[in-house]
């Protein structure tokens, strides 16, 4: 599904017009956006959580010279699906 697919689903189920839905989905994306920006994680109870984990530094390699180079560490967006969530998949 993409956000054009996202989109008229929502306008669907929550009976929209899909101006709106898309203005929803934008205001929803900014939002957490902007949370995990500032360090915060953002809980949807029964779907999941949104946090910021961080990745550590270390070695990797460059596969056309066999070279050992430092890849920094890194901040990344991350996910981790709630119970109901994962019921509903399994």
């Amino acid at each position: 599904m993409n956000k054009a697919e996202l989109i008229e689903a929502i306008a669907e189920s929550a009976d929209l017009p899909k101006t709106t839905a898309s203005r929803v989905l934008d205001a929803f994306t900014d939002t957490v956006t902007a949370a995990l920006q500032k360090g915060d994680s953002v809980a949807l109870v029964g779907f999941g959580t949104f946090a910021v984990k961080e990745r550590a530094a270390r070695d990797g390699r460059n596969p056309q010279t066999g070279a050992t180079i430092k890849i920094a560490a890194a901040k990344l967006p991350g996910f981790k699906p709630g119970k109901g969530l994962k019921d509903a998949v399994n």
